[in-house]
């Protein structure tokens, strides 16, 4: 650890530019930077590539709700972007990478946009040696939060030590779990759809194994990169349910057939095809010889896909195609 390089980092970080408004200074950067040296602590973060993916955007909603006690809004691309324009010793920390063909010059609203146009948002390479560092990294955590959250800083801790929180909230909702039923999930901005719909993608492959629930195919990588869709029942785009039982497990080809209506699910899970497919009904792969068969289920009939949404994938898109 470099104790100069630290010190010259810990005074900026304790006087970062924040906006004046209504409601005090704006909380956003310190929260954002508390959310990225999380990550890197759990080791979601590595290699100095930060992406705006569900663990980032979540994480910072589920610091934004434990630390601000303010009527701020929790824009997370704002800090984002915005951090670049912060230097030490004359030098930026904070830049963005964006992808192949695409330029980032504006601070760029929509969560979505920003993952589509961005590669990553990495650090200094002496700053991020001093995050990837456990002493130097804790400094630097306990600072931000002595300096930006004093108040809120002990329900923070404890929080993180129970493991409560936005994003568990959220797990629980779209797992189905008995404990949700109780518990109001507020769905307010396109971060937090973006957050749930990123959780539901790798929470309804999980419950099934990584596995696909008509072929049986199951493949994940040994980083535990699951390469097995979740496949909405309903669309999301007419009921916004991002709970397991309005999903399944499929393999890409076949995601794409049952969103197509080729392919189907009767009362009693058994898969259904289309007559209007074309192939060769020999091939090993043919989807004629899923015909009739049963469904893999996942475990815990709380997670089973729901009769009422597949009943409606029956009648709205499969007897189209059948």
């Amino acid at each position: 650890m470099n104790n100069q390089v630290l010190n010259s980092y810990l005074q900026k970080l304790t006087r970062l530019n924040r906006a004046n408004t209504l409601y005090g200074k704006a909380p956003h950067k310190p929260v954002l930077l508390i959310s990225i040296i999380e990550l890197i602590e759990k080791g979601l973060t590595q290699n100095n590539r930060v992406y705006v993916n569900t663990d980032l955007v979540g994480t910072f909603q589920e610091n934004w709700r434990l630390l601000v006690n303010t009527l701020h809004q929790p824009d997370f691309t704002q800090p984002f972007y915005y951090l670049q324009s912060e230097k030490t010793g004359g030098e930026q920390f904070w830049f963005l990478q964006p992808k192949l063909g695409c330029q980032i010059n504006a601070h760029i609203k929509s969560v979505n946009k920003l993952a589509e146009v961005l590669d990553f948002g990495y650090f200094a390479e002496d700053l991020y040696l001093l995050l990837t560092d456990p002493v130097s990294r804790s400094i630097i955590k306990t600072v931000l939060l002595d300096t930006y959250f004093p108040a809120t800083k002990g329900n923070f801790i404890e929080s993180k030590v129970k493991g409560d929180g936005y994003i568990h909230d959220l797990k629980e909702y779209i797992l189905n779990e008995p404990e949700a039923q109780y518990k109001h999930i507020k769905i307010e901005t396109e971060e937090d759809v973006f957050v749930r719909g990123g959780l539901f993608k790798k929470l309804v492959p999980k419950v099934y194994d990584s596995t696909c629930c008509f072929s049986g195919m199951r493949l994940e990588s040994i980083y535990g990169h699951s390469y097995i869709d979740a496949c909405h029942i309903v669309p999301f785009s007419l009921t916004h349910d991002d709970k397991v039982n309005n999903g399944i497990a499929l393999c890409p080809n076949l995601h794409r057939a049952f969103d197509r209506g080729l392919v189907s699910i009767d009362t009693d899970y058994r898969i259904l095809i289309s007559q209007q497919i074309t192939e060769i009904e020999e091939h090993p792969y043919s989807l004629k010889q899923l015909e009739g068969r049963k469904m893999r289920l996942p475990f815990g009939s709380r997670h089973y896909p729901s009769l009422e949404n597949i009943k409606w994938h029956r009648e709205n898109l499969f007897s189209i195609k059948s």
